[in-house]
C-alpha cells in the first residue's frame, strides 16, 4: 500500500459522513398528501454541524497518524531490504571466495596425491628389490652351506693330501669361500642401504599425509577465522590459518621462520610458544635462559602454568608441556654455553607425566650430544619440585630453597637449570654460586653458565635429519 492511498473502512467513512452532512444541511421537499409541496425547510441545528466538524476533525487526525504509522513501516521495510540486499552480497562474495579456495585446495591435494603416489610406488619398489635381494642372499647361503660339505669331505682326505702334496683342492675351496663371504658381505651393505632408504620414503610418506591434513583443515580454519573476526568474538595477534599441535607440524606445512607461535595440542586450549625453525625440523622452546632478565625462583603454580617473555626468557608451563607430548614420544635437547662461549648439548627419549604424578621426568639413554648427563635415567623417573612442592629425593632439605628455582631434583647435586643468573667468571663468594644455573657433568657443580636452552620435538625429526 502506498502513503497516498488510504483504506477502504476509512473511504466508506468518509463518504457516510459527507452523506450525512448534506442530507442536513440540503434537504429534499416533501408534498403534502394533496400534492402541494411543502415549503417547510428541515435544517440541522447548529450543534449538530458541530458535532459533525469536530468529528470530522478526529476522523482527519486518525488518518493523518495512520499515514505517518504507515510511512513508518515502509521505511523500516525498505531498510531491512537494503539490509538483506547487503547480506546476499556479501554472502556471493564469501562463496566466490570460498570457490577460489575450493579450486586452489584441490589443486594442491592432487599435487600431493600425485606427490604420495610416487612414494608409494618407489617404496614397492625398493620393497621389491630387497626381497629379491633376500632371496638371493638366502641361496648364497645355499652354495655356501654345500661348499661347506665339500670343505668336510676335503678335510677327511686332508692327511691323504698332505703325504701327496696335492694343495691345489683345498687352495681352490678356500679362494672360493672367501669369494662368497665378499658377496654376502656385499649384499648385507646393499640391504642395509634399502632398509635405509625405506626408513626414509616412510617418513616423507608420513611427512605428505601430514600436509595433506593440514591443507584440508586449512580452509575451515580460515573461515572461522573470518567469522570470528565478523563477530567480534577473538582477537588474535598473529592468528595462522591453521593451528598445530607442536612446532614440528608448523615446519611441515611450510614454516621455515623462528618466532612466536600459537599452538593447540588435542583436548588444550590455544597457546603461544616460541618455535625454533632448523634443518632438521621445528623445535618447541620449553626454557631459555639468556640474561638474568626474569625471575625463576617461582612456586609450583608458576611453574605449571608458564611465565616469562617467549621472546626473552621464560619456562613455557609444565601443563602446556605435558599436553604437547601425551600422545607421541619425543625427544629432549638440552643446550649450555659458558661465559667462555664454550657449548655443548645433550639430547634424551623423554615422557612427562601430568599434576597428578607431579610431572615426573623419564628420560631414556641419550642420543645425541657430547654433554654428560646430569638427570636420573631411571625408570621411576625424577619428581617436578618447587619451594611449596618439596618432591625431591632430599629426605632432610628442600632443594628448591636451598638452591633456589623449581627443577626436577635428585639429591639436590647433579644440575639446575631454573636457578639464580649470576653473571661473569666464578669470583663471588661460593654461596651465590651454589644458587646459581649449573650442570655438574660439565666442568663440575660450581661451573657458572650464561645461557640455557630446553627444546622438544617428536622423536621423528632424528630420522628425517
Amino acid at each position: 500500500m502506498s502513503t497516498g492511498t488510504l483504506t477502504r473502512p476509512a473511504l466508506a467513512l468518509c463518504f457516510t459522513v459527507l452523506a450525512a452532512i448534506s442530507a442536513s444541511c440540503f434537504p429534499l421537499e416533501r408534498k403534502g398528501a394533496g400534492g402541494a409541496k411543502d415549503t417547510r425547510g428541515q435544517f440541522a441545528s447548529w450543534d449538530d454541524v458541530n458535532v459533525l466538524a469536530h468529528g470530522l476533525l478526529q476522523l482527519g487526525q486518525g488518518l493523518k497518524e495512520h499515514v505517518d504509522r504507515t510511512k513508518g513501516q515502509v521505511r523500516d521495510i525498505a531498510a531491512r531490504l537494503r539490509a538483506f540486499d547487503g547480506t546476499v552480497a556479501e554472502l556471493g562474495r564469501q562463496t566466490q571466495r570460498l570457490e577460489r579456495d575450493g579450486v586452489a585446495l584441490r589443486g594442491g591435494a592432487g599435487v600431493l596425491r600425485e606427490r604420495e603416489e610416487r612414494v608409494l610406488n618407489a617404496s614397492a619398489q625398493l620393497r621389491q628389490h630387497a626381497e629379491e635381494l633376500r632371496r638371493e642372499s638366502q641361496r648364497f647361503g645355499d652354495r655356501v652351506a654345500r661348499l661347506e660339505e665339500k670343505v668336510d669331505g676335503m678335510l677327511q682326505r686332508e692327511d691323504m693330501g698332505v703325504a701327496n702334496g696335492n694343495y691345489s683342492d683345498h687352495r681352490t675351496i678356500q679362494w672360493m669361500l672367501e669369494t662368497q663371504n665378499k658377496r654376502i658381505d656385499d649384499l648385507v651393505e646393499r640391504i642395509r642401504q634399502q632398509q635405509e632408504k625405506l626408513e626414509k620414503q616412510n617418513v616423507r610418506i608420513r611427512t605428505l599425509k601430514n600436509q595433506i591434513q593440514l591443507r584440508k583443515a586449512r580452509p575451515f580454519l580460515r573461515r572461522k577465522a573470518e567469522e570470528d573476526t565478523q563477530n567480534d568474538s577473538t582477537e588474535q595477534s598473529d592468528p595462522p590459518l591453521k593451528v598445530a599441535s607442536d612446532c614440528h607440524q608448523l615446519f611441515l606445512g611450510g614454516e621455515r621462520s623462528s618466532g612466536v607461535y600459537t599452538l593447540q595440542p588435542a583436548g588444550s586450549q590455544p597457546f603461544q610458544v616460541f618455535c625454533e625453525m632448523t634443518s632438521e625440523g621445528g623445535w618447541t622452546v620449553i626454557q631459555r635462559r639468556q640474561d638474568g632478565s626474569v625471575d625463576f625462583d617461582q612456586q609450583w603454580q608458576a611453574y605449571r602454568n608458564g611465565f616469562g617473555n617467549l621472546k626473552g626468557e621464560f619456562w613455557l608451563g609444565l601443563e602446556k608441556t605435558h599436553s604437547i607430548i601425551k600422545d607421541r614420544e619425543y625427544v629432549l635437547q638440552v643446550a649450555l654455553s659458558d661465559w667462555r662461549d664454550a657449548a655443548q648439548s645433550i639430547r634424551y627419549v623423554f615422557r612427562l607425566d601430568g599434576e597428578e604424578k607431579a610431572y615426573a621426568l623419564h628420560l631414556q639413554d641419550t642420543t645425541i650430544g657430547g654433554l654428560g648427563s646430569a638427570l636420573s635415567t631411571e625408570p621411576s623417573g625424577l619428581l617436578f619440585s618447587t619451594r611449596d612442592h618439596d618432591n625431591d629425593q632430599k629426605a632432610d632439605s628442600n632443594c628448591a630453597k636451598l638452591l633456589s628455582g623449581g627443577w626436577w631434583f635428585g639429591s639436590c647435586e647433579h644440575s639446575n637449570l631454573n636457578g639464580r643468573y649470576v653473571p661473569g667468571q666464578p669470583s663471588k663468594p661460593r654461596h651465590q654460586w651454589k644458587q646459581g644455573m649449573f650442570w655438574k657433568t660439565w666442568r663440575g657443580r660450581y661451573h657458572p653458565l650464561k645461557t640455557t636452552v630446553m627444546k622438544i620435538a617428536p622423536a621423528e625429526i632424528q630420522h628425517s635429519s
